[in-house]
């Protein structure tokens, strides 16, 4: 099987320099790196021609939307028969790789891939600013395991702080790593195997004044594809989102660590009647949490009792 890497962060984080040192990590094993670029011209892929893997460009979108992932996925089935040991991905500084475990989590049409996680790159210095203002920071983090922030010499004392601080606020369970120039050692693929072992529904939440809570409550008149839709239109913003929801096809278990939004059955069990119908929302200091909750109410009204 070959083991797939995704590299995501925002436009000037330093992806690029980070690959050309993160490569070195698999010195000896046959690399296979697809890079994507949001432009019609590819420019990364000319910069890391010289590194000694087999590249593959696409350009013209991201590889996670609609119009780019089709290529993707033939791309990820060619590898099969090159038998990389190592694929890299260089995910778009503009991409929103939010449903990238379910990707991968195709076994029947991706066997050959093991997928070992995705690292945000990170710009110590311009973060706080973008954070704010460009929603696929928030994603491409959310759909992350490891954030290694970068350029940390350049960033003053109170710019990484509001850096460490935006981060923990959103993923209090995500391992955060410091670097200058993208340099990291093997370390990292340490913890990117210990991330993926831990169950998502066990990841740690940090029990501190900064967390925030929003509670919804939802009328049964609700089908279960409603729920999810909902669900996941705020679900960047929030580090868990959990509760029983009556439907219209029955009782549904609500569960969202991170970004990734799971709505099951649970008619066999015994639940109190008093916890029924309300979905928790929890999230850190400085996320806009409340306030894309009352969006996405404004979007299902019709099935919106109250909001706390």
């Amino acid at each position: 099987m070959s083991k797939l890497y995704l590299i995501t962060g925002f436009l000037g984080a330093g992806k690029t320099t980070f690959l050309r040192n993160f490569i070195r990590l698999f010195a000896g094993q046959k690399i296979q790196l697809i890079v994507n670029e949001f432009g019609q011209e590819g420019v990364d892929g000319a910069l890391l021609a010289d590194l000694g893997a087999y590249l593959n460009e696409i350009s013209g979108g991201s590889v996670f939307c609609s119009c780019r992932l089709d290529q993707f996925e033939k791309v990820l089935n060619e590898s099969a028969d090159l038998q990389a040991d190592v694929i890299l991905v260089e995910a778009s500084g503009l991409s929103d790789p939010t449903g990238v475990r379910r990707l991968f989590a195709k076994t029947d049409r991706f066997s050959h891939i093991d997928y070992q996680g995705a690292v945000c790159l990170v710009d110590a210095v311009r973060f706080p600013k973008l954070y704010a203002t460009a929603r696929t920071c928030i994603k491409q983090l959310a759909s992350s395991d490891v954030a290694v922030v970068n350029k940390v010499d350049r960033a003053s004392a109170e710019q990484l702080k509001q850096t460490l601080d935006l981060i923990r606020g959103q993923r209090p369970d995500i391992a955060i790593l410091q670097t200058t120039f993208g340099a990291v050692d093997a370390s990292i693929l340490d913890v990117l195997s210990r991330a993926q072992e831990a169950p998502q529904q066990d990841m740690p939440l940090t029990a501190d004044v900064s967390l925030r809570k929003v509670m919804v409550s939802i009328a049964p008149t609700i089908s279960p594809y409603e729920l999810q839709k909902f669900i996941e239109m705020f679900a960047e913003y929030a580090f868990r989102i959990k509760g029983f929801i009556q439907t219209t096809e029955g009782l549904r278990l609500a569960d969202c660590v991170g970004n990734v939004v799971n709505v099951t059955p649970c008619d066999g069990l015994n639940v109190p009647p008093e916890r029924v119908g309300w979905l928790n929302v929890l999230s850190g200091a400085g996320m806009p949490v409340r306030k894309a909750v009352r969006e996405a109410c404004e979007w299902y009204q019709s099935y919106i009792i109250e909001i706390v």
